[in-house]
């Protein structure tokens, strides 16, 4: 069987849902990559777990084009392995109004340069950051290749009433709370007092507080949540606000519309993609034009149409079923 080592940054549902896929196909060996001068003993276990485990196997599959996928490539190219490496956006994005995008980075620039340059494939979760690869790495991306991220319509589906409520996702820090435009959200939820709110993630850094000290009466705050509880919100929702600056293929948005939340969202990278022609566009920061957007979704009913979008567009078999057939053909080139 095909021998497959994933190399984990962290337990990220869209990372565990790969992992999930693999698994089925493959014999998959698991690093979680820890590199801390803190943590000496799991740092060594790391490095251990990345040299045995690249001489172990076949491929070597990364998320994120990050420190551990250069390390993976790297130890790929030497022990004469293949490797993937996924792109969720950070890695090729080029944002310097909010201080976002590794390629404003010159140290992590020249890690996704060459990851980029040595990966055999690199698969990206929207055709925009394969563009935004191309034309910021300034490489001609012939090892690119677009594949989105699937979801499982059969977990993700509506159930009972739907409420006057607004919600986004998002784990929150200072970097965050501009690119998602959380801000943007709180200052809408002001505009609209008799409509309930909710941000759901968790507060790294304490960077909540921020958020908090302009939030009205009418929005809450919730921390992590698994998803058999993060479903129930969306199960309840009927709005769900992607306001963000820019994404790769928004997971959560995808999520909340399989449970017929009405999306609405900017027009930056991978949001028009999941939203197409089933939700309400706004302007990036623009409280006054995302409160209007948000008061027609909440009238709407295309909840059922947001539903079919996603379950036709990226259902999880068409992840799996191009995976289970790209690997093999990596490995035999």
């Amino acid at each position: 069987m095909t021998k497959v080592m994933f190399i984990r940054p962290s337990k990220s549902s869209f990372i565990q849902n790969d992992l999930k896929l693999l698994k089925k196909h493959f014999d998959v060996r698991v690093v979680d990559f820890v590199l801390n001068r803190k943590d000496q003993k799991n740092t060594f276990k790391t490095v251990l777990g990345l040299i045995t485990g690249v001489i172990w196997s076949d491929l070597t599959f990364s998320w994120f084009a990050d420190v551990h996928a250069y390390w993976a490539v790297r130890l790929s190219k030497i022990f004469g392995k293949k490797s993937i490496v996924v792109v969720g956006g950070y890695e090729v994005a080029d944002v310097p109004e909010i201080g976002y995008g590794a390629v404003i980075n010159p140290k992590m620039f020249n890690t996704v340069k060459y990851v980029i340059d040595n990966a055999d494939i690199m698969l990206t979760v929207d055709e925009s950051l394969k563009k935004d690869a191309i034309k910021n790495y300034e490489v001609r991306g012939d090892n690119i290749l677009t594949l989105p991220t699937g979801y499982d319509y059969e977990f993700f589906k509506p159930e009972g009433k739907k409420e006057n409520l607004v919600i986004t996702v998002s784990y929150i820090n200072n970097i965050v709370i501009k690119r998602k435009g959380l801000d943007t959200f709180i200052k809408t939820a002001s505009i609209l007092p008799d409509v309930n709110f909710m941000i759901i993630g968790p507060d790294i850094g304490g960077s909540t507080g921020s958020l908090k000290a302009i939030a009205p009466p009418n929005i809450k705050f919730i921390n992590y949540l698994p998803q058999n509880e993060l479903l129930k919100w969306y199960q309840k929702s009927k709005v769900y606000c992607q306001l963000s600056r820019y994404e790769g293929l928004p997971n959560a948005l995808c999520e909340a519309m399989l449970c017929e939340c009405v999306p609405v969202g900017t027009e930056y990278s991978g949001i028009p993609n999941a939203i197409g022609d089933t939700g309400f566009y706004v302007p990036y920061n623009n409280p006054e034009a995302t409160a209007d957007a948000i008061e027609k979704a909440l009238l709407s009913d295309n909840g059922k149409d947001a539903r079919e979008r996603i379950i036709k567009e990226f259902p999880v078999s068409r992840r799996e079923g191009v995976l289970k057939d790209l690997i093999p053909r990596i490995i035999q080139s």
